[in-house]
């Protein structure tokens, strides 16, 4: 039955001799109907725990020199440990016994709407260029744009993505230019959830994006080592070592870059646009008792980039620089009470900083950030397994203090309104104090499956408001027809982004144009619908159809200052955003597996707007349009995603793809002329003024790759990745002058050798 949730479960797995001693195999683990794939390897004694899966069906195929390979399948339906045994039997002597099987296509426990990418699919994945972030992998996704270098989905902005890494939510803004990435090396699972959401998550709702990092199982050292290097001087290196021994589980990671395509150019020239990233973590786990696991890990990011310039900034010799700063630390108990009981506790500290800085010929304003924020998290949770229900409630406190730090001098007064002050400087803090409860529960009943669950939140920083917020999913399977249909309602309360909202929302700069009346930014309230199918069919094809609309008062969005890439939370009255998606998975057939999706999306926002830092032309719309609705900056109706692999032999593999869209709104003040003196005939020719609309974005990839030493101990990887081979000048977003432009990559290569030991 299809589940409207996500849930994780562990499965504990024994493989054994026809004695009943434990044996050290090789095991994988794969669902067809949710895409996870990972190759583990047991301990001495036979045994590895594999954590985060969630709940579905399962195919487990357990290899060991000497015996005859195994497939078998499990179920993990509870957030409570699950225990397997496989028992191997031993290979005949000069006999080749081929064991073959597969999991249904169609899960009748997979979730609905979520995708669910294990370790290979992601190096499958890789993005165009190396040193890639989860940001480059969920652009990969049916339904998902990437604008601007930070993460779009179509029925949401980016300030309105939640990220969850290894059970704890991170709700600020995760793109480049607002805060460090956790890179996809680091990554042993992803899901993404974008409907049915369980009453656990709250806050940020556009879409949630589960991240699980890497954990080695087998005893002994093990460790990795990616390079990898490609157009516009990018160069990336990663490390990875882990000690597993007993009970006890030590790793650490380390990883930099560096690229002159840090951000999104402005221009086609492409300047000012160097960047350079560092991260660093470190974990260790331990087995208290086999009802007791402890985690805890540090991890410190970096980065430091330049802003794009456009031709009058590049003329002038502007140069404005970006930096963000992030260390955190995490702490994860779970206790087991019961066979059918289960407790967790989880806490996060960090520190986070968000810097921009201007040298004295920058135009037409010299701005200076230098933002900070510190925060502690805590959350408990309790699962209850019993008959056909599975219980989980729990409580999370968030508490955020915040110091904004931000000042500017213009340069240029002809870009503004003659009535706009020439300096501002701007200082303030506060907490942000956020605190949530929530009960759910998944009820199987023959083949109908029934999410239902409750969430109270309350929210304190400029206002004081709490909600609550009901969610039901229900989905029915249709054995004879190999279908699962589905449908949920989701009430949502979603609150503000907190980077620069105290200026956002503060009376003190109202003096920047005294006719407009500064609001605090208001939370989001909205009704989400869902509904649709999932199909197999020819025994290697599925096929996913869902419909959705989002009805939303009070809709989050954010307005940038020029383009400096420093950004202020809005509202917008209300929004109404609705569509379609459909996606064709061709699972297998003989070497060849891949998939073609299609999307197609509406989305409208209603005047006034609150909130924001208005500058020049904009304080005067801000003013004025206070009704009329007209498109979000999200509203690409037609997107097309295409990406199939065919396997030459087990060692050697390409892939290939290519991904459309039918172009963004856009809005500018000037005319046609003063669009091609500022920009030239390259972007103006992809740019229609009549619709205003961006002409459609296309481009292709490829991938080659080959495994070039394999055993037991090593695997050594090698891979080539072409991108935007069509060489198009691909538009992304398209404003005027000073008004944060976006261009994609031209055509560009990246190599990658990766070994694992």
């Amino acid at each position: 039955m299809l589940l409207a949730q996500v849930n994780t479960g562990e499965l504990r797995l024994k493989v054994t001799d026809p004695g009943g001693l434990g044996l050290s195999a090789s095991i994988t683990i794969s669902s067809n109907s949710s895409q996870y794939l990972n190759s583990l390897t047991t301990s001495k004694s036979g045994e590895v725990d594999i954590e985060t899966l969630p709940y579905g069906i399962y195919l487990l195929r357990a290899e060991s020199l000497g015996f005859t390979a195994t497939t078998e399948t499990v179920e993990i339906r509870s957030a409570l440990p699950s225990e397997h045994t496989i028992k191997l039997t031993v290979a005949p002597v000069k006999t080749s016994v081929q064991v073959s099987s597969s999991a249904p296509l169609i899960d009748p426990y997979r979730p609905s709407s979520v995708m669910q990418i294990g370790s290979q699919q992601i190096q499958d994945r890789t993005a165009s260029l190396p040193g890639r972030s989860v940001q480059d992998l969920v652009d990969t996704q049916p339904g998902w744009l990437y604008e601007g270098n930070a993460v779009l989905h179509p029925r949401g902005s980016e300030y309105q993505t939640q990220f969850v890494i290894d059970g704890i939510p991170l709700t600020d803004n995760r793109s480049p230019s607002f805060g460090p990435e956790i890179g996809a090396d680091d990554l042993d699972s992803m899901s993404i959830l974008t409907a049915g959401f369980p009453a656990e998550y709250g806050r940020k709702m556009g879409g949630i994006v589960e991240l699980n990092t890497r954990r080695q199982t087998a005893d002994g050292l093990h460790g990795e080592v990616v390079l990898s290097g490609g157009s516009y001087d990018t160069g990336a290196a990663y490390g990875q070592l882990q000690e597993v021994h007993g009970k006890n589980t030590f790793g650490a990671t380390a990883s930099g870059s560096m690229s002159a395509h840090y951000l999104n150019p402005v221009v086609p020239e492409n300047y000012t646009n160097r960047g350079t990233t560092g991260d660093f973590s470190a974990h260790y786990e331990r087995d208290l008792t086999q009802n007791d696991r402890l985690n805890m890990s540090v991890r410190h990011e970096l980065s430091r980039f330049e802003i794009p310039n456009e031709l009058v900034q590049q003329e002038a010799g502007q140069l404005q620089t970006g930096s963000n700063f992030e260390t955190m630390g995490t702490v994860r108990y779970q206790h087991i009470f019961s066979p059918d009981s289960l407790g967790t506790l989880a806490a996060m500290v960090r520190d986070n900083a968000n810097n921009l800085n201007s040298n004295q010929n920058s135009t037409p304003i010299i701005a200076f950030q230098h933002n900070n924020f510190r925060e502690g998290f805590f959350k408990a949770t309790y699962s209850f397994h019993h008959g056909h229900h599975e219980f989980k409630a729990g409580v999370e406190s968030d508490n955020v203090f915040l110091h904004e730090d931000f000042s500017y001098r213009i340069t240029d007064p002809t870009q503004f309104d003659d009535n706009t002050p020439s300096s501002l400087a701007f200082m303030e803090h506060r907490p942000d104090l956020e605190q949530s409860a929530f009960v759910e529960d998944l009820i199987r009943l023959g083949k109908w499956t029934i999410s239902a669950g409750l969430r109270w939140d309350h929210y304190q920083l400029l206002l004081n408001q709490s909600a609550f917020s009901p969610r039901i999913s229900v989905g029915r399977y249709l054995p004879s027809l190999n279908m699962v249909w589905h449908a949920s309602y989701d009430r949502i309360f979603q609150t503000p982004s907190f980077e620069n909202i105290l200026i956002s929302s503060s009376p003190q700069i109202d003096a920047l144009n005294n006719n407009f009346l500064r609001l605090p930014v208001q939370p989001s309230r909205g009704n989400y619908y869902e509904g649709g199918l999932s199909e197999a069919f020819a025994q290697c094809m599925s096929l996913d159809v869902n419909v959705y609309r989002r009805n939303v008062a009070d809709f989050a969005d954010d307005d940038q200052l020029l383009n400096t890439g420093v950004s202020y939370p809005i509202s917008f009255d209300k929004a109404i955003v609705y569509g379609a998606e459909a996606k064709l998975s061709l699972l297998h057939l003989a070497k060849l597996s891949g998939y073609a999706s299609y999307s197609y999306m509406v989305a409208n926002v209603w005047y006034p707007v609150t909130g924001g830092l208005f500058l020049g032309d904009d304080v005067t719309a801000a003013v004025t349009q206070t009704i009329g609705h007209f498109p979000a900056s999200q509203d690409q109706r037609n997107t097309l995603r295409t990406r199939f692999r065919y396997q030459f032999v087990p060692w050697l593999w390409f892939a290939a793809g290519l991904s459309y869209g039918s172009g963004l709104p856009f809005a500018y003040t000037g005319d046609q002329a003063d669009a091609l003196a500022q920009y030239g005939p390259q972007v103006i020719s992809r740019i229609n003024f009549d619709r205003g609309r961006i002409l459609p974005l296309l481009a292709t990839d490829a991938t080659l790759g080959a495994d070039i030493h394999k055993s037991d101990r090593m695997i050594i990887r090698f891979q080539a990745d072409g991108s935007n081979l069509n060489s198009r000048l691909n538009v992304i977003d398209f404003g005027g002058l000073f008004s944060g432009n976006a261009i994609a990559p031209g055509r560009s290569f990246a190599l990658r050798l990766s070994t694992n030991f």
